[in-house]
């Protein structure tokens, strides 16, 4: 039987620090740069109870730890090295500009270790032209969102808490610094093989791999070319990932190779967006001029990262033939993972021959419509197999209602073929169509009220989006469409 800690205080907090096993050349052993009289911003009190601690006990000196003021006994802080390719363009050496690795904590179940990262933590090595800091505003948004994708059900790194502070930095204007406390099995991303294969370092590379596997895949160690097998793994994890992403309309905004999770989560959220009006075309991002990570892009460069990867791997699986067989199942596991998910959004427990014609098409007649991606399934499941009684609902969200109207004839007929049964699929649709999702709108509500020094929209937030599929009747007009002011707002690389 599993054992089960009891809460404890920050004191009792106990922090290894496996990476710091690797060799000098991985990381640089630095402390965090001091804020000044750090403040609790937010806290995840789910993330608190799976590290132990009892989110009851926050104070000064929890505020001064996860600011980076403070170090945990044992802690052995650093920033880890790698590299990548930004917008498709080599960038060469990048690294930990402004986070900090403190080591890694036992989850409460004793199952897995978490790495515990401060995010806006100060200077490094690997900071380039950037101060090292993190904003208020950032802040907030990567620790919403984080929890919310957990929500969805969709692999991500995690956020512990917010500290804020009232010391300034300059963005396109001044701003307060805060520090996300982050977590994750492991923070290892593609541009970490790519920076040693670049750098022409296979040993380095053999080590990093070696390092992956044991600790993460230790069940490749027996593959005949493990590898091989590693690349087909993470192929897959991503693969799936950007079938997970499409399905709840997310747009990651910055895909570079450096913000691509060895062990398929989604990382680094910066200029994040859900998708509202559904345009396949949106771009989140406003700095991705040239759209390369718009939303219909997402699944493309998901495999073109992958391949990137491939590259760096090349050494170490043994030819360009062996490393083209890991890469070439991701189109496949892409479609499969995608068709499972749409299936389930339309309520459809069969797989029939023209399924795929009836998906498109209501993507079609969406798009044309300019209809809200979220409500739009939400509300599909209210429709009734056999009457059109419950309609009005979905038909508020389309200008063309005669265009929806033959669609849902031919859904309805589709429906009748598997003798669908309303009720059940009602249930099953609410499950995997949320309700509510981090619009851009909400988020900002909840950074001007922050920068006030009024953090109950954040707390509001995270209670509503840790549990996005529950109707919560009370907090309706969070799923209400996005207000006309919406439209204006715009993030970018600096968000």
């Amino acid at each position: 039987m599993t054992e089960i800690r009891h809460p404890l205080d920050i004191h009792s907090l106990k922090i290894e620090n496996k990476f710091a096993s690797m060799p000098s050349e991985f990381y640089t052993q630095l402390m965090p740069t001091p804020l000044a009289d750090p403040y609790l911003v937010a806290v995840s009190k789910p993330m608190m109870k799976s590290i132990g601690l009892d989110p009851t006990l926050v104070d000064k000196e929890f505020c001064k730890i996860f600011t980076g003021n403070q170090l945990l006994p044992d802690s052995q802080p650093l920033a880890a090295v790698y590299s990548g390719h930004q917008f498709g363009v080599w960038a060469g050496q990048l690294g930990d500009g402004r986070a900090i690795l403190l080591g890694d904590v036992a989850a409460s179940d004793h199952q897995h270790r978490l790495e515990v990262q401060l995010k806006g933590a100060g200077m490094t090595p690997y900071s380039r032209m950037g101060d090292g800091r993190a904003v208020l505003r950032s802040s907030i948004r990567e620790f919403l969102c984080s929890e919310a994708m957990e929500g969805l059900g969709i692999p991500t790194s995690r956020a512990l808490c917010i500290t804020g502070s009232d010391q300034y930095v300059m963005r396109e204007e001044p701003e307060t610094s805060a520090v996300v406390t982050r977590l994750a099995p492991s923070f290892i991303r593609f541009g970490s093989f790519e920076h040693w294969y670049c750098n022409n370092r296979p040993e380095q590379l053999q080590i990093l791999a070696d390092f992956v596997i044991e600790n993460y895949f230790p069940e490749l160690q027996t593959h005949a070319n493990p590898y091989q097998a590693l690349l087909a793994e993470v192929t897959k994890r991503t693969a799936e990932l950007m079938a997970h992403w499409q399905s709840v309309g997310f747009m990651h905004g910055v895909m570079n190779t450096d913000n691509m999770s060895i062990l398929g989560l989604t990382l680094d959220y910066g200029p994040f967006g859900f998708m509202e009006s559904f345009d396949p075309a949106h771009i989140c991002n406003h700095t991705d001029q040239q759209g390369r990570y718009s939303y219909r892009m997402q699944p493309t460069i998901g495999q073109w990262n992958c391949h990137a990867l491939g590259q760096a791997m090349l050494p170490l699986i043994g030819g360009v033939k062996l490393t083209q067989e890991a890469l070439n199942d991701y189109k496949r596991q892409y479609e499969k993972k995608y068709d499972q998910l749409m299936h389930k959004k339309l309520g459809l427990f069969e797989h029939l021959e023209n399924d795929s014609e009836l998906i498109d098409s209501f993507f079609l007649i969406m798009q044309k419509n300019a209809a809200d991606f979220t409500l739009t399934f939400r509300r599909l499941g209210y429709i009734m197999r056999d009457e059109n009684s419950q309609d009005e609902s979905i038909r508020n969200l389309f200008i063309d209602s005669d265009a929806l109207d033959n669609w849902l004839s031919k859904y309805r007929t589709r429906l009748r073929q598997e003798q669908s049964d309303d009720s059940l699929r009602q249930q099953a649709m609410s499950k995997v169509n949320p309700k509510f999702v981090l619009r851009n709108y909400l988020a900002q509500i909840a950074i001007a009220k922050a920068q006030d020094k009024d953090f109950s929209e954040i707390s509001k937030l995270l209670q509503i989006l840790q549990h996005p599929y529950d109707e919560q009747p009370e907090h309706d007009s969070y799923a209400d469409l996005p207000p006309n002011w919406a439209s204006k707002l715009e993030v970018s690389c600096s968000s």
